[in-house]
């Protein structure tokens, strides 16, 4: 039998799997950019606000530090680049890491693999599903994106520019995650690796653009900015990144006709020879098994909150001051400086909720795996035990929002010299807190209610997304953006803090995350 037996009808079933979150992950991403666009044109409205806008971008190294190179950013399409070059090809890696993952390492690790072993599948057949699932939904993303931003107007070599880059440093990082997948004997060891490798190709990129761009050229997200969408496209790029996703493919299936079923590479180290005893209590265990989603995502807002306190200062000179400046930040109160670090701990909230929504479907995960089933045949209630989840989820929140705020307060605090900025900007963001919650309490619904629906939850953080970025924009009414749990939370610093909407958004959540709690206890568990 061949080695690739079975691979069209396993990259079907992938596919299959996927069919409503890459959809939702495609809209979102795709929406977003082209919103960046539309604002871009009316926050400038003349080239000359847009020249300023684009010198203060060349002469401040934070900023390019945090976002990249500034190639003709007095432009709308280089200004849209510029601003998602970094972000876009970070969130093109994540999601091509996590398709790699779900259908090789998660597969292998919840014992789904066997049963495909048990028909005529060749033993490299799921590993090249995953690479083709993976590598079509950048394509994808290219050809929708590309298309989308000519419909708004821009120049079509610009924005397929732009599009092929943000997939093609995808598709190095499938590549990237599809060795990984091969190394690791765990889907959170696997995750960890990729991630590793995600920050430092943007960490390695910040250091190469703030200095003379060579460093750059050992980051594949370095790779894609160097594209230059809207500023003479390099396109022979392109071949730098086929380059480096054959290598790392090549790597991956030696490793893969190699290693026995279930095993990674590089072998777990043994375990202590008695289990801690905190692990016999609910968040205790909760803890141990998300203990990783909390140290990377305290980690990763942390160095985002320093990057953003870094330039909160020339907060003026980059926004510039034209009138659809200053009605955008109408909503805030303070400076222009208190009004940039309102909307961007804002921003890092919205990313947080992921975080906990993670923690929450780790439950989901142990059910449909049967872990549940042996722990419920203790005498461990059902409700105790998603007790420790929520309690891990909630606390964790705190934690990973607070860390976005402390590094924002510090870095911000180096550089205007005042250190009552560390507890101010810790405060402020602690403050969004509850609005992270209800997406929580959300999800423990789905978990409860209706548990194979509870990765939609994954849906709820795109639509608060969209009707941030694209709410006002449509002028949508008042009672759609009142829908995000976000539009009710204060901008601080520079806002007046409103206790009843914190108070009202804290119930919400309680009461979702009871619902979710009390139909989890009535319902049979189900293993699929």
């Amino acid at each position: 039998m061949s080695a690739l037996a079975g691979t069209w009808s396993l990259t079907r079933f992938a596919l299959r799997r996927d069919r409503i979150l890459i959809p939702v992950y495609l809209a979102v991403l795709i929406a977003l950019v082209v919103a960046t666009a539309a604002q871009s044109e009316a926050l400038y409205a003349t080239q000359a606000e847009r020249a300023d806008y684009a010198r203060s971008i060349a002469g401040n190294p934070g900023a390019i530090a945090l976002v990249g190179p500034a190639y003709a950013v007095d432009t709308v399409g280089g200004d849209v680049a510029w601003q998602w070059g970094a972000f876009g090809a970070v969130t093109t890696a994540l999601i091509s890491m996590w398709i790699v993952g779900r259908h090789t390492r998660s597969n292998e690790q919840e014992g789904r693999s066997e049963l495909l072993r048990a028909v005529p599948v060749g033993r490299l057949a799921t590993l090249t599903a995953a690479l083709v699932d993976a590598v079509a939904v950048n394509v994808v993303l290219a050809a929708l994106l590309g298309a989308a931003l000519v419909a708004q107007g821009l120049d079509a070599g610009g924005s397929f520019a732009l599009s092929v880059s943000l997939a093609g440093v995808g598709i190095v990082f499938t590549g990237a995650a599809a060795v990984a997948a091969q190394v690791s004997q765990t889907t959170s060891g696997m995750y960890g690796l990729v991630g590793a490798a995600i920050g430092a190709a943007y960490l390695v990129r910040g250091v190469g653009d703030v200095g003379d761009g060579t460093l750059s050229w050992l980051s594949p997200i370095g790779w894609g900015q160097s594209m230059r969408p809207f500023a003479g496209e390099r396109w022979w790029v392109v071949g730098l990144m086929a380059a480096a996703t054959v290598a790392l493919g090549f790597v991956a299936y030696r490793l893969a006709a190699s290693r026995d079923e279930g095993a990674g590479a590089i072998a777990p180290r043994p375990g202590p020879p008695g289990a801690d005893p905190r692990l016999a209590h609910p968040v205790g265990l909760s803890l141990r098994l998300t203990r990783g989603a909390l140290i990377g995502w305290a980690a990763g807002l942390l160095v985002a909150g320093v990057m953003v306190g870094a330039i909160a200062q020339d907060a003026p000179d980059i926004l510039g001051d034209s009138d659809e400046v200053r009605d955008l930040l109408a909503r805030a109160g303070g400076s222009i400086v208190d009004q940039y670090l309102a909307f961007s701990l804002l921003s890092m909230a919205q990313l947080a909720a992921a975080y906990g929504i993670q923690v929450l479907l780790r439950m989901r995960s142990e059910e449909s795996s049967g872990r549940l089933e042996v722990l419920a045949s203790t005498a461990l209630d059902r409700r105790r035990w998603a007790a420790g989840y929520l309690a891990v989820a909630a606390v964790g929140t705190v934690l990973v929002v607070g860390a976005c705020g402390l590094g924002a307060g510090v870095a911000d605090a180096l550089v205007s010299g005042d250190a009552s900025r560390v507890p101010l900007l810790v405060g402020s963001a602690v403050a969004l807190v509850p609005g992270v919650w209800v997406l929580g309490g959300l999800t423990m619904a789905l978990v409860g209610l209706v548990p194979r629906a509870a990765p939609a939850a994954w849906g709820a953080i795109a639509f608060c997304y969209l009707l941030a970025a694209l709410g006002r924009l449509l002028s949508l009414p008042e009672w759609v953006l009142d829908l995000s749990p976000y539009e009710h939370l204060p901008l601080l610093p520079g806002h007046d803090v409103e206790v009843v909407p914190l108070l009202a958004l804290t119930a919400v959540a309680a009461a979702l995350a009871a619902i979710g709690v009390i139909a989890l206890r009535r319902r049979d568990l189900q293993s699929m």
